[in-house]
């Protein structure tokens, strides 16, 4: 009898349209309309070099500490680096202003008695020329003062010191793919999934509960074990909807191709985890919650959206607030 019942409500269940809609046709046109969002959000965020031309003047070659920390962080014609801050190119004044003008440089340096950036206009890359500049003078102006304090601090490692900006911190990927914030999104997509399956869990206890629906009425009076109703109905629940959190899985792994890192047995698991908790919920929100289906379908559907927000869904660093 669990067995006939069960199958009963998955012909139900299936045949009920709009809770389909929300339980799976939802989830898989916001995973699309996510992957369109950040189809090319990484790419945007790729650092090109920024090309500078230095006015190729005696006193530029006599400022030797210069010489060595702009061509240290750059890309010339004779040093090519593939993590170089600039492209750097010799020119003259004229030749400069021209290049400038074409917008062909983002800005050049004249290096004379002082060192003197030329911009067309305001921007990222003249910021950070500007801030590249304004650390140089600092850190030479730091190195002066000491040194004119006590010369032996130049001999113990002084300018190293002060040049050396070492980083000790690695992105690096937990599992077998590169780190990639735009999964998080994702990854709540799927939680978020997991989570209407309360939909389903709410639908089969009201349909078990005589005062809130003709069917429980009819039921009521069927010699079946009420127990026996209930656990054939929420395994067809749960059956549904992991089926549903499958597909969106390989919808979002094989048709948009988002990386999980190799982790996909975990991943899996738990969805099986996260399916069986939503339909619960659903179920005890239906059991718990006095009034009509309309009233705790909008409690359900309140306290799903706020979990869901706070799970990172809709703000990516809610989940490290």
């Amino acid at each position: 009898m669990v067995l006939r019942n069960y199958f009963y409500r998955l012909k139900c269940i299936v045949r009920d349209r709009h809770s389909m809609f929300w339980t799976l046709m939802f989830p898989l046109l916001l995973a699309t309309m996510f992957h369109m969002a950040f189809l090319n959000l990484s790419n945007g965020l790729n650092f090109s070099q920024i090309k500078i031309a230095i006015v190729d003047i005696d006193e530029y070659r006599n400022n030797t500490g210069f010489v060595s920390a702009i061509e240290a962080v750059s890309n010339t014609d004779e040093n090519q680096k593939s993590d170089a801050l600039f492209n750097l190119k010799y020119t003259t004044l004229e030749e400069a202003r021209k290049l400038l003008d074409d917008d062909k440089i983002e800005g050049y340096i004249i290096c004379d008695s002082e060192i003197k950036l030329t911009v067309k206009e305001t921007g990222i890359n003249e910021t950070i020329i500007k801030s590249f500049l304004d650390y140089y003078l600092q850190t030479s102006s730091t190195i002066g003062t000491i040194a004119g304090v006590n010369p032996e601090a130049v001999n113990k490692g002084l300018i190293e010191t002060l040049s050396d900006k070492a980083d000790y911190l690695k992105e690096i990927a937990y599992g077998k793919s590169e780190p990639d914030s735009t999964v998080v999104f994702f990854y709540s997509l799927i939680a978020m999934t997991c989570f209407y399956g309360s939909f389903w869990g709410l639908k089969e206890v009201t349909a078990l509960q005589a005062d809130l629906s003709y069917e429980g009425a009819r039921l009521s009076v069927a010699p079946v074990h009420k127990m026996k109703m209930f656990i054939s109905s929420f395994l067809a629940a749960f059956t549904v909807e992991l089926i549903e959190v499958f597909l969106l899985i390989s919808y979002l792994k094989f048709i948009l191709n988002v990386s999980f890192g190799g982790e996909l047995l975990y991943i899996l698991l738990a969805c099986i985890t996260g399916t069986f908790t939503g339909v619960t919920y659903g179920t005890f929100i239906a059991s718990v919650v006095k009034g009509g289906e309309g009233i705790k379908i909008g409690i359900l559907i309140g306290t799903s959206m706020t979990m869901s927000f706070l799970a990172g869904l809709m703000y990516e660093k809610m989940t490290y607030s």
